[in-house]
């Protein structure tokens, strides 16, 4: 089970809103509403590519997209596996010729 967010998603949009509104260095932001400059700045960093300014990250969309394709991948590779044992394992048993 994962762990619980230390700041709501209210939070983070409201902190990001003020970054840009307010044109101030990231850490007087952070220390104004009292959370931590590191997770502003990622937050900052991730609402700069969601909008297409920073084309080296990911966009959240794309993010959720490659989590859920990696999770598929893995989930057909231990099929495939599994599969492949039986094959073996069936093989064996059926062909009597065979050594073991």
């Amino acid at each position: 089970m994962a762990r619980p967010r230390k700041y709501s998603d209210e939070l983070r949009e409201r902190a990001v809103r003020f970054y840009f509104e307010s044109n101030r260095p990231i850490a007087h932001v952070a220390q104004d509403l009292g959370i931590h400059k590191e997770a502003l700045r990622q937050w900052v960093r991730q609402a700069e590519a969601d909008r297409g300014v920073r084309r080296d990250l990911l966009k959240t969309d794309e993010r959720e997209e490659l989590k859920r394709l990696r999770k598929e991948n893995a989930e057909l590779r231990r099929a495939n596996a599994i599969l492949k044992d039986a094959s073996v394992y069936f093989a064996t048993e059926l062909d009597p010729t065979r050594r073991r």
